[in-house]
């Protein structure tokens, strides 16, 4: 079994609407990248990865960088890194640990710019109501 540990090494985040202006109905965009699989040493792999966040119309912008470190048998980290040499993807437990630490982060981040954080928030729908068709997503602050 791999053990995946995610470390973050640079993070960026700009807010180009005015803060006293009122934030438009947006759509958010994001995007994870794995950049590589490198052998690190013979029981660990080094997996960079660029998590983005862009806001339309642009808003504000959201970047985290950094590396997730995978450990395991040799076996595994064998198959991983062949699987990415033949363009394969990646296994979903490193996408899945990248991706948890990545968007918890920029969740902190979209607070502290104050700008829509980049999940869509849960719809209530009215007691005895049905599930219609749903109207997009409106955030407002």
């Amino acid at each position: 079994m791999i053990q995946v540990n995610v470390f973050l090494h640079d993070i960026s985040a700009e807010r180009f609407l005015d803060i006293e202006k009122p934030i438009p109905q947006i759509q958010i965009a994001t995007n994870l990248n794995l950049v590589g699989v490198n052998q690190k040493r013979e029981d660990e792999l080094e997996v960079p990865f660029v998590f983005s966040i862009s806001y339309n119309p642009a808003i504000a912008q959201i970047n985290v960088k950094g590396k997730a470190l995978v450990r395991g048998s040799k076996d595994e980290l064998k198959e991983i890194h062949d699987g990415y040499s033949d363009k394969k993807p990646p296994p979903p437990t490193i996408v899945q640990a990248v991706s948890n630490v990545a968007f918890l982060e920029s969740i902190l981040i979209s607070r502290i710019l104050n700008v829509p954080p980049p999940i869509p928030l849960p719809q209530v729908t009215p007691p005895g109501g049905t599930a219609k068709e749903k109207p997009p997503p409106s955030y407002r602050t």
